[in-house]
């Protein structure tokens, strides 16, 4: 009769467990996935499925009893680990989003939002466009295959009880500025075109008083914006790849990956 002997359960639980727990929230908090739209039943099927394909390809597991202290402070440091990489990738779709908020403001069209399926929030609709623009490009360029290729480099460069968490936070925290940096100049052809029509509403203005700007500019600038918006859309695949590259650049920096 096989017997097993409560260390030998444990570290093979806590060998399993381990990965599942960075994979877990990884695919909790990431884009796509971690969506409103994906049921949490379906999140923690597909963890399961991924750590079953990947657990016998990774380094050894610290030999740590699974309901001790140390194992509870390790799957919290697992938590973390993905949650960070997940919100790292969860910040280069906020980009195209505060690129429409931006641009929906200057051509008085940020009064039409919509409830945001993925998030639940209201979103202008020009940031709702570009954020469903921008999933359909990343999965079309396989982005979610780099991902979960960067999530299994991560156990090796990051080991599990090895991770430097701290310089990990702050390099994170370095990293949130770039959002509203590169959402600027996303939206600054757009923006500067706007700018030059607002100049030209001002100067009729003065020059003909009798105009009620009101009445005609606001119409004039919602037509001219839509034009514009469009007309940036000829670049927008460009813009994308320097922004999707250089936001799975920063996150193999985070997981410490070559």
């Amino acid at each position: 009769m096989l017997e097993l002997s409560e260390a030998q359960i444990g570290g093979w639980l806590g060998a399993f467990m381990l990965p599942l727990f960075r994979i877990a929230a990884m695919l909790m908090v990431m884009p796509i996935i971690g969506t409103q739209l994906v049921p949490v039943r379906v999140r923690l099927y597909m963890a399961l499925a991924i750590s079953v394909v990947l657990v016998p390809t990774l380094p050894p597991m610290p030999d740590v009893d699974a309901l001790s202290l140390p194992m509870m402070l390790l799957i919290a440091e697992q938590i973390l680990v993905g949650v960070m990489m997940g919100f790292m990738l969860l910040l280069m779709f906020h980009v195209f989003a505060v690129a429409g908020q931006i641009i929906a403001m200057q051509m008085g069209l940020a009064f039409a939002s919509m409830v945001d399926p993925a998030n639940g929030v209201s979103v202008p609709v020009l940031g709702q466009f570009l954020l469903m623009l921008s999933t359909l490009l990343f999965l079309a360029m396989n982005g979610h295959l780099v991902v979960f290729e960067v999530l299994a480099e991560s156990f090796v460069t990051l080991p599990v009880g090895e991770a430097f968490l701290l310089e990990r936070y702050w390099l994170l925290a370095g990293k949130l500025s770039w959002v509203l940096g590169a959402g600027v100049l996303l939206a600054l052809p757009a923006i500067t075109a706007l700018l030059v029509v607002n100049i030209a509403f001002g100067v009729m203005t003065r020059a003909a008083p009798q105009l009620n700007i009101f009445s005609i500019g606001f119409p004039m600038t919602l037509v001219l914006g839509m034009l514009i918006f469009w007309l940036s859309l000829a670049d927008f695949l460009a813009h994308y790849q320097l922004i999707a590259s250089d936001a799975l650049q920063q996150l193999r920096e985070l997981a410490g990956t070559p």
